[in-house]
C-alpha cells in the first residue's frame, strides 16, 4: 500500500515549474511505483525530459475503462517570498506546505495510491488508463500533444475523472479559455512633440477601458457559471522620451458551454475598431457534463459518504486537461475531483490538508470498485 500523503511530498520535491518543465524524472517516479504494481505503462515525450506517462490494467471486459488523469507540472513561484522552502514538502498543523501541494501532485498521488492497491484485482474487469501529463499549466501541452497522436495511444475510456484542486467537491465540468493578443500601432514622435505623432498607448488604454465593460453573457442563454475577461499583460512603447509607435496586450477569456469563439472574436474586432487589431494565440474548450449523468450522480454519493459534504452541481472556473482529452476519448462524462485546494492554487506558501489527500484516496478507490465490479 502507498500512503498518498507521504506520496504527495516526494512529488513536491520534484520541481517541475513550468517553464521549463522537467517532468520526466517525477514521471518515471510515477512510472516505477506502477510497474511494480503490474501496469503496462510507455512515456510519451513531447520535448526533452518533458515525458507524458499512459498506464493500463485490465481492460477487455465489460465495458471501456475508466481513465483518471493529472499533470505533474507547476507554475513559478512568484515575487512574493515564502515563509516555507516550496520544495521541502513540510508539514504542520495538518497541512502539507510546497509548490503543486494543491496543484496538482496531491491529486495525482491520490490517484497512484488508489490504484496501486486495487490493481491485483483488475484483471478481467473493464480496467483503468491512467493519463500523467506534461505541460497543463502553460495550455494543456502534454494533453493536446497526446491527442495528436494515433487513437491507440490514448485508447477508449467511458469516463474520466480529472484530479484537480476541488475540495474533494465533484464538478460536472470546467470553463474553457480563449487566449488573445491586442495590437496598437502608431507613429512615433520626439516625446517632446507629440502632436506630431499618434500614440500606440493612448489607442491601447482606450479599447481596454472599453473591454472592462463588456459583458461577454448578455442575450445568451448559458447554462453554467458566467464567462470573464481579464486583461493579464500590457507592453508598449521603447523609452520614455519617444511617442510610442506599437502597443501589445493579452486577454484572458473564460469561456462556458453556450458561447462561442467566433462570435468573441467577432465582439472584439468591434470593439478594437481602427485601433486594435486581435490575434487569437490559445484556445482550450469548455466541458460539461449533465447533472443527471448516473455516473457523475454516483461519483458525487460516494463523495458525499465519504466527506460528509454535499454540494450542488456546479462547474470549475479554471480550465483543465478534459479540455482536450474528452474529445479525444469521444466526449465520455467527466467528473473533476481532487484533495487541493482551489484558493490555494498558484499561490505564495500552497499547502493541502492532509485529511483531503486521505479523503480522496478513499473516493478514487470506491469510484474504481464500482466502475469495475469489484
Amino acid at each position: 500500500m502507498i500512503d498518498p500523503v507521504e506520496l504527495t511530498r516526494e512529488l513536491i520535491r520534484f520541481e517541475t515549474i513550468n517553464p521549463p518543465g522537467n517532468e520526466t524524472p517525477c514521471a518515471e517516479h510515477i512510472g516505477g511505483l506502477l510497474e511494480k504494481a503490474g501496469f503496462d505503462f510507455a512515456y510519451h515525450p513531447m520535448e526533452e525530459n518533458r515525458a507524458n506517462l499512459i498506464a493500463r490494467i485490465g481492460g477487455g471486459s465489460g465495458g471501456k475503462p475508466l481513465c483518471l488523469t493529472g499533470h505533474v507540472d507547476v507554475v513559478p513561484l512568484g515575487a512574493a517570498p515564502w515563509s516555507v522552502d516550496p520544495f521541502a514538502a513540510e508539514m504542520a498543523d495538518g497541512k502539507i506546505y510546497g509548490r503543486g501541494s494543491t496543484d496538482m501532485k496531491s491529486g495525482v498521488a491520490a490517484i497512484i495510491s488508489a490504484v496501486v492497491e486495487l490493481a491485483p484485482r483488475l484483471a478481467g474487469t473493464p480496467g483503468l488508463v491512467l493519463v500523467i501529463t506534461a505541460g497543463e499549466e502553460r495550455g494543456c501541452q502534454g494533453a493536446n500533444f497526446l491527442a495528436k497522436q494515433d487513437p491507440s495511444v490514448l485508447g477508449e475510456a467511458g469516463a474520466l475523472l480529472v484530479a484537480e484542486p476541488t475540495s474533494n467537491r465533484p464538478l460536472n465540468g470546467h470553463k474553457g479559455v480563449l487566449w488573445v493578443e491586442g495590437r496598437a500601432t502608431g507613429v512615433t514622435a520626439h516625446g517632446s512633440m507629440p502632436e506630431k505623432g499618434e500614440n500606440a498607448i493612448y489607442k491601447a488604454a482606450r479599447v481596454i477601458g472599453k473591454l472592462e465593460k463588456l459583458k461577454l453573457e448578455e442575450g445568451r442563454d448559458l447554462p453554467s457559471a458566467l464567462p470573464t475577461l481579464n486583461v493579464g499583460w500590457f507592453h508598449g512603447g521603447m523609452n520614455i522620451n519617444s511617442v510610442p509607435d506599437e502597443a501589445k496586450f493579452g486577454l484572458d477569456i473564460r469561456m462556458v458551454p453556450g458561447l462561442i469563439e467566433a462570435e468573441v472574436m467577432e465582439t472584439l474586432a468591434k470593439i478594437g475598431g481602427e485601433d486594435v487589431s486581435f490575434t487569437r494565440f490559445g484556445y482550450s474548450a469548455p466541458v460539461y457534463t449533465e447533472p443527471s449523468d448516473p455516473w457523475l450522480a454516483q461519483v458525487r454519493e460516494i463523495a458525499a459518504d465519504i466527506t460528509g459534504e454535499r454540494h450542488d452541481p456546479s462547474i470549475a472556473t479554471y480550465f483543465t486537461d478534459a479540455s482536450a482529452l474528452t474529445a479525444a476519448y469521444g466526449y465520455p462524462p467527466v467528473c473533476i475531483l481532487g484533495p487541493g485546494e482551489p484558493d490555494m492554487a498558484h499561490q505564495t506558501d500552497e499547502f493541502c490538508y492532509v485529511r483531503r489527500i486521505e479523503e480522496a484516496r478513499a473516493v478514487f478507490t470506491e469510484v474504481i470498485r464500482r466502475w469495475c465490479r469489484l
